[in-house]
């Protein structure tokens, strides 16, 4: 046998994940890249073990992506889960590096564009995560925009989220999720989430105020032929479960400064912002982080399922 047949696959669905997308059950993706490098160690394991345990209870079936020695995988086993969790060189890949990251043999965490595009191509609908990526504030300047718009623009996923991170320009990166034909529905709402805010201060057109609303958008843009483009369901932390948002404007304010004085670029800003809200808020915005993960995970499930159901 020569090396092109003995190849290991550079992509694999765990089995009970093809069995449950071929049988039409509800199935949920949930990406790595929040694990890896969103969440401190070593409760990121827990609560990424904690994550998978919420779609379980809510009636579907997890699928954590990741890339592990060079496969990328939809529906990590615990060894694998556990390993991005807590490897020492885990790289964030985005939907341009999955192909250096396969044919080097890396391990890998996926963000929301990756884990979107290989769910989908497992035939997942819906994806869980924490907030989008979008245009960084100064992108006129910088041209620093998010990977995931273009992905979701390309990408026929439902996608679950608290909204964009608050460290973005919200209101352009939802004037490009316009031009893309992105598809934004807020959940028992019609204000944009913050992502540790309830409101971003940005309307929406479109509301949903149960699962069965979205299955129905869902089907009724399938019947169109526009189902090429995701979803996103925004979906807001109630004001009594919100970071304080004077706490968060004064530390983010203060992050911005410093991030400008200090010339961080590219990769490195939304790390740098999201460590400042953390040490800046006492955790406070960790502990928000956490709660909005969790109740976007459980909304996706509840999804996945009225349209497993509809689809009967």
């Amino acid at each position: 046998m020569d090396a092109l047949t003995s190849r290991e696959p550079r992509v694999r669905t765990r089995a009970d994940v093809a069995a449950a997308v071929a049988a039409g059950r509800p199935v949920v993706a949930l990406e790595s890249t929040l694990i890896a490098h969103g969440l401190p160690r070593p409760g990121n394991l827990d609560v990424a073990r904690e994550l998978e345990s919420v779609v379980t209870a809510a009636g579907a079936l997890p699928a954590t992506v990741g890339v592990v020695g060079g496969t990328a995988v939809v529906g990590l086993d615990g060894d694998e889960l556990a390993r991005l969790a807590t490897g020492a060189e885990v790289a964030k890949l985005g939907v341009r590096d999955l192909g250096p990251a396969l044919a080097a043999g890396r391990d890998g965490a996926t963000t929301v564009g990756s884990t979107a595009l290989l769910a989908a191509r497992a035939g997942i609908g819906f994806f869980a995560t924490g907030g989008l990526g979008g245009v960084h504030r100064e992108a006129r300047e910088t041209w620093d925009e998010s990977a995931d718009l273009d992905a979701l623009a390309g990408t026929a996923i439902t996608v679950v989220c608290a909204g964009v991170k608050s460290i973005l320009d919200v209101g352009a990166t939802l004037e490009r999720l316009e031009s893309r034909n992105v598809t934004v529905l807020g959940y028992r709402t019609r204000r944009f989430p913050g992502f540790y805010l309830t409101d971003s201060g940005h309307a929406l057109d479109w509301s949903a105020d149960s699962p069965e609303e979205v299955a129905e958008v869902l089907a009724a843009r399938a019947d169109l032929g526009l189902a090429a483009s995701a979803v996103v369901v925004a979906n807001p932390l109630p004001p009594a479960e919100q970071l304080d948002p004077a706490l968060h404007d004064r530390v983010l304010g203060e992050a911005l400064t410093r991030l400008r004085a200090g010339g961080v670029t590219g990769k490195a800003v939304t790390p740098f912002l999201l460590a400042a809200l953390h040490d800046g808020t006492g955790g406070a915005s960790l502990a928000a982080n956490i709660r909005l993960v969790r109740r976007n995970a459980e909304l996706a499930a509840h999804l996945a399922l009225a349209w497993s159901q509809r689809r009967a």
